[in-house]
């Protein structure tokens, strides 16, 4: 019966330099919700035979993200390589939001708090579209997957 879903995923540590309270609240939040709820579908492990669930490892290599995709038992199937340019300006946009936002949290009112939040979400949208156009014919997913998965990327480029 096929199971098109992430049933596990993991950050390549060693890419991860640094990371504060705020972000690693940020990838434990994006990895339960990803686990709890996604459509990952590689097509052409799945026209092979692999019908999931699949366990998904990413890391950056080269500056290209390396999404190593493996069925539920751990058995490598296959490695899908993205290059990450694109992404550039939309992750360095969403740091910066991001800082503005958690320090709002601590001193804003809530309406400042409620502008910088619309904005943040803006920007995690279109960087989430832009995944999905990245993943197309590669992988089937949906544009929650997809964002939790570019929350992910961004912990992936933290330099510190």
């Amino acid at each position: 019966m096929a199971d098109p879903r992430i049933s596990h995923i993991e950050l390549d540590e060693a890419t991860i330099l640094w990371r504060n309270a705020d972000i690693e609240q940020e990838r434990r939040i994006a990895i339960f919700d990803l686990i709890e709820d996604n459509v990952f579908k590689p097509v052409r492990a799945f026209d092979a035979g692999f019908a999931g669930p699949y366990r998904l490892r990413l890391s950056v290599r080269d500056g290209r993200l390396s999404l190593d995709i493996a069925d539920d038992a751990a058995v490598p199937i296959e490695t899908m390589v993205l290059g990450l340019a694109r992404f550039r300006r939309p992750v360095r946009e969403y740091f910066a939001i991001c800082e503005s936002y958690y320090q709002a949290i601590r001193k804003a009112s809530t309406q400042e708090i409620e502008t910088i939040d619309m904005a943040r979400r803006a920007i995690h949208n279109n960087a989430a579209e832009l995944l999905l156009e990245r993943l197309e014919g590669k992988v089937e997913t949906d544009f929650p997957t997809a964002r939790r998965l570019f929350t992910l990327i961004c912990v992936l480029h933290i330099r510190g």
